[in-house]
């Protein structure tokens, strides 16, 4: 079911499947993708989790304020889960949806109970990107794109900082493939890396594996 809340000043549209009595689940999309990135993987986990997509600020159904900094954007989440009533989440993030939700466990280490990191980008400033150029898409902001470009470009020194405050299981998937080098698990304590055979999509590249691996890991955790 689509549902939309008004929180942290912006309106955000989110997905919610499964049963509410479930383990509360959240899912991040990546840079210019929405809830529908998801498609299958949402139901597939639903069946364990009470789960819950939404559309990242800039993106999809939700507002477009035109400022888009990665901790307003954590900040976002926190505020959804406090008016979903979650008190404490299951929290798979890709790419940027990684980024925030790194955030979101290093800020709110107890809101956090799982970590699910997909090909996040690196800590450290990213080289060698190519300029972007708008190509009339419509389904996103495109001054989101070009903002959140700059932090990946330069990113908050506090941020790296941040990843060894992250308490919570965490599991970071990189794909074999992909153009991000894997630096951030590493910065987590305890955090478990899997190379996957895959590039930056590895939920869709090699979903059968993306899911297998996330099973066991929430599986760790106790089933419902």
């Amino acid at each position: 079911m689509i549902r939309e809340a008004h929180v942290n000043g912006i309106k955000l549209v989110y997905r919610e499947e499964g049963d509410p009595s479930s383990p509360p689940l959240m899912l991040l999309h990546g840079r210019t993708a929405d809830h529908n990135d998801w498609n299958g993987i949402t139901q597939h986990f639903a069946a364990r989790h009470h789960v819950f997509v939404p559309d990242l600020r800039g993106h999809g159904a939700s507002d477009r304020p035109g400022e888009y900094p990665l901790p307003a954007m954590a900040a976002d989440v926190v505020a959804l889960l406090d008016h979903l009533g979650v008190e404490r989440v299951r929290l798979i993030g890709h790419s940027l949806g990684g980024m925030v939700a790194w955030l979101v466990a290093s800020t709110h280490p107890e809101r956090v109970e799982r970590l699910v990191l997909e090909d996040p980008p690196p800590s450290y400033p990213l080289k060698g990107r190519e300029p972007i150029v708008e190509d009339g898409s419509t389904g996103f902001d495109w001054r989101m794109v070009h903002q959140t470009e700059r932090q990946f470009l330069d990113p908050d020194p506090a941020w790296a900082e941040g990843l060894a405050g992250i308490t919570a299981p965490t599991l970071v998937l990189s794909g074999t493939l992909s153009p991000f080098e894997p630096e951030v698990a590493a910065r987590i304590p305890g955090a478990e890396l899997v190379r996957i055979e895959a590039g930056h999509l590895v939920h869709m590249d090699a979903r059968k594996e993306f899911l297998r691996v996330v099973d066991a890991f929430l599986g760790a955790a106790g089933s419902p």
